[in-house]
């Protein structure tokens, strides 16, 4: 077993595809589904199930492939253990981020990490809270912008607030509710609300807020871009639950309301694995994220 097959393996199983991870790892496809049953041979397991349409890991696959990960990422700091010794010059950050960010712009964090460091990798991955928490602790990301959730919270991450904000209700111009300057959720029974999908802490507190109120919030629509959702409301599609910044920012007009009993908030929390040696790179961009917003 060498790192050249884990990497293979990691390869396959973030691709779902030998041509893919063939192409991802620069080596032909034959040679890689070589190199993966020479490990299979040599460890006397079935790492990978394949049919002449799909393939998939064993159980014995998915577990080698999370220690792989946690090998490469310790080979990584190692080798930027001695790049450190010459100053942050080359590595690599990997980042995720909510898909809405409100008053937090991770654009400008990464601009400056990148004028200082030009010689670091960057790349940013955009998925819901309670996936990008997965990510970090399966070593896919070094660290990410998300809302806490109580998935997110309960396990081995070390937690950064760099901003709380009120949720508001938005409702097309000419709802009957719409000239209100705040609403109760309970009064929102028996409408239809445009959501993020399930997994997103938005989507989270609207299902809460209405169980609250002694009702099961109807999602006819869904979609995880926040402007999305504003042109969708002001079409008289539905109504919904934004970040107060998204409400008010240039868009299509709605109404916007306060919302009341209960009034709801969401986080910007920076994320990381606790229990995890970080690169100097890292180590930088996590200094610079929290200096840049708190």
């Amino acid at each position: 077993m060498d790192l050249r097959q884990l990497r293979y393996l990691v390869a396959l199983a973030e691709e779902q595809n030998f041509t893919r991870a063939a192409v991802r790892e620069h080596v032909a496809q034959p040679a890689l589904s070589q190199q993966l049953r020479r490990l299979e041979d040599e460890l006397g397991v079935v790492l990978i199930e394949r049919t002449t349409r799909h393939m998939s890991l064993t159980d014995a696959g998915r577990l080698l492939v999370a220690r792989a990960r946690r090998i490469m990422a310790e080979v990584e700091a190692a080798q930027s253990d001695l790049e450190a010794l010459k100053g942050i010059e080359v590595g690599r950050v990997r980042v995720g981020a909510i898909h809405t960010m409100g008053p937090i712009d991770v654009s400008l964090v990464l601009t400056i990490f990148h004028r200082r460091h030009p010689g670091v990798e960057l790349t940013v991955r955009e998925e819901s809270s309670e996936d990008l928490a997965e990510m970090i602790r399966d070593d896919e990301l070094d660290l990410a912008f998300l809302s806490v959730t109580e998935r997110v919270e309960s396990h081995d991450l070390a937690l950064h607030q760099l901003v709380s904000e009120e949720l508001v209700v938005l409702m097309p111009l000419d709802h009957r509710l719409a000239r209100r300057r705040r609403v109760r959720m309970v009064e929102l029974r028996g409408e239809e609300f445009i959501s993020y999908r399930p997994g997103a802490r938005l989507r989270e507190l609207l299902l809460a807020a209405g169980r609250h109120a002694g009702f099961e919030p109807r999602v006819t629509l869904e979609s995880n871009e926040s402007q999305r959702v504003r042109r969708l409301v002001a079409r008289g599609m539905g109504v919904a639950i934004l970040p107060r910044s998204d409400a008010v920012s240039p868009g299509a007009e709605v109404a916007v309301v306060a919302l009341t009993d209960p009034p709801l908030t969401r986080d910007i929390t920076l994320a990381w694995r606790q229990d995890r040696w970080h690169p100097p790179a890292v180590d930088e961009f996590l200094t610079l994220a929290r200096e840049t917003f708190t």
